[in-house]
């Protein structure tokens, strides 16, 4: 299907416009099919982005700035995902005994747990999403990418 009949219109859209809607239209369908996969373990794609990155901090404490720098969707209410991380005890945060000023939060086991939980999934997921593609296509389409 193409984006015309998408949006349901018979005008020809022009090709710069085409593609922004075209590559939004796609995120959006990316992001419903992540939702989904990650909806049976009560989180949200934003939540899973800050457990992964503080995986990637391999046992070490994150700030709320490095979060915020390194997610994938920059947004404001990092210490709101943080807080409900929490609740679920998939992370701890305690204050910075050389600068009470600065909170370190760390990833649990727990949280560890999960997130070994859902990669497998989320690789298959990936796969699915992507099986049209060749490898030499994605290739060249990170490479059309990069160019943002």
């Amino acid at each position: 299907m193409n984006v015309e009949d998408i949006i349901r219109t018979r005008k020809e859209i022009p090709l710069e416009a085409r593609t922004l809607i075209h590559l939004t239209l796609v995120n959006n369908k990316v992001n419903e099919i992540m939702s989904a996969t990650l909806k049976p373990f009560g989180i949200s794609i934003q939540q899973f982005n800050v457990l992964r990155i503080l995986r990637g901090q391999e046992n070490r404490p994150a700030n709320l700035s490095t979060i915020n720098e390194r997610m994938v969707t920059k947004m404001s209410n990092t210490t709101r995902l943080v807080d409900k991380l929490l609740a679920k005890d998939y992370v701890i945060r305690k204050i910075c005994p050389q600068n009470r000023r600065k909170v370190e939060i760390k990833i649990t086991s727990k949280g560890l747990d999960v997130l070994n939980e859902i990669d497998g999934i989320k690789i298959e997921m990936e796969k699915k999403i992507l099986k049209k593609f060749t490898k030499r296509q994605l290739k060249e389409f990170n490479v059309l990418l990069d160019k943002f």
